[in-house]
């Protein structure tokens, strides 16, 4: 299994020896480092018991995959959620099933959860309250459960080379490879991706029966060179969204996280613009990525398009690469087309909220802009199906 140690112990020293010094910010990261490897430590025993008992995902093919990937907070969660509903095509990611990315573990999972079931589902009951407790804050930003869809985030985290681990680190120029895995040194990008297809064959082996695997792969905005060297027959979906939207959003789920740790970090100060100039980064690797793939091995839908019209966004997509729509999916989709037409998001924010600028924005991703027509001004909604799935 690849793990970054250089990543990590470089995160540490930097967070241990940052001014000011705060007892806060220490116990963070030492709840975060124990933590961290007593789960790593389950990940490994998972994967050993794979070996003996469920050597078989071995022999597991990942044909022609699909993978979600866009600038996070650009609608990838909602499309993700309705592409899942076509059941009888995809087989996607719980958030469950990044956690524990063992075959092994999952099968004990589906028994617990079915012996529950018939006892009377206490033990779900009190799963709920937990995730309500655990996720209930985020609800208004990105709804998670440890049974719904969600993306690959945490089995990059794993191998300390997940964006998510900024939240403890802000410290992104420092750590750039470990939000951009495409800068690793080649035999690091072979290693993660070779760690990266083994979780996803024992996902499909445990879970695949003969379906395509979907990938919400936000994360991996900056490894798409690397996806496409692993996965070389690989279907790439992308959403255009304006920057000043998304890397807006994008910065504000960091903030709080930062402040709670270091509360001399601002909302405008040197952490958000190095974080704003990372999702800049994205932007620009997907605007080479795609711009040099097949047609008919990638597309691009419209933010504003997607949650105008997702019924007909999914049709388009599906006319692009030849896949037909049952009648039980659409009417699947027709019922979340419904809900996002009665929808309006709580989350405003701006980008002088965090020192930016409609002329920094501009200046830095002005071609992105132009090529993909995103200067168009009309209002945005946010997908309903964050909240409401």
């Amino acid at each position: 299994m690849y793990f970054n140690h250089r990543m990590f112990l470089k995160a540490l020293s930097l967070a241990l020896r940052k001014k000011p010094f705060r007892l806060r910010r220490w116990a963070f990261v030492g709840f975060f480092a124990i933590l961290f490897f007593l789960f790593l430590g389950l990940v490994l025993i998972g994967r050993a018991l794979d070996e003996v008992f469920a050597r078989g995902y071995r022999r597991t093919t990942l044909d022609q995959p699909v993978f979600i990937i866009a600038p996070p907070r650009s609608g990838t969660s909602f499309l993700q959620k309705l592409l899942s509903l076509d059941e009888e095509r995809f087989v996607h990611l719980n958030l469950y099933q990044t956690i524990l990315p063992s075959v092994c573990f999952q099968r004990l999972v589906s028994t617990a959860v079915s012996l529950d079931s018939k006892l009377g589902g206490h033990l779900a009951r009190l799963l709920g309250w937990c995730e309500g407790k655990w996720f209930g804050d985020w609800d208004d930003l990105h709804r998670m459960r440890l049974n719904q869809p969600e993306e690959d985030q945490a089995l990059f985290v794993y191998a300390f080379a997940g964006e998510a681990i900024y939240m403890l680190f802000p410290f992104v120029n420092e750590l750039w490879e470990v939000g951009f895995p495409d800068a690793l040194p080649p035999d690091h990008q072979r290693r993660l991706m070779a760690y990266y297809r083994s979780c996803l064959q024992r996902h499909v082996y445990a879970n695949g029966a003969g379906r395509t695997l979907l990938v919400k792969a936000t994360n991996s905005c900056g490894a798409v060179e690397s996806l496409l060297r692993e996965f070389p027959d690989a279907r790439f979906i992308t959403i255009s969204r304006h920057p000043r939207r998304s890397i807006a959003s994008h910065v504000s789920l960091y903030v709080p996280p930062w402040q709670a740790h270091s509360p001399e970090i601002q909302k405008d100060g040197p952490e958000a613009r190095a974080y704003a100039e990372l999702a800049v980064a994205y932007y620009r690797h997907l605007f080479r990525f795609f711009g040099k793939l097949a047609p008919d091995r990638s597309y691009r839908i419209d933010y504003r398009e997607l949650v105008r019209d997702p019924l007909r966004t999914v049709e388009a997509v599906y006319r692009h690469f030849g896949w037909s729509l049952s009648a039980a999916y659409r009417a699947r989709l027709e019922a979340v087309g419904k809900r996002q037409r009665s929808f309006s998001s709580a989350h405003q924010y701006s980008l002088e909220e965090f020192g930016l600028s409609e002329a920094w924005i501009e200046a830095n991703l002005g071609e992105v802009i132009a090529a993909y027509g995103l200067d168009d001004a009309s209002r945005e909604s946010a997908p309903a199906i964050e909240r409401s799935a």
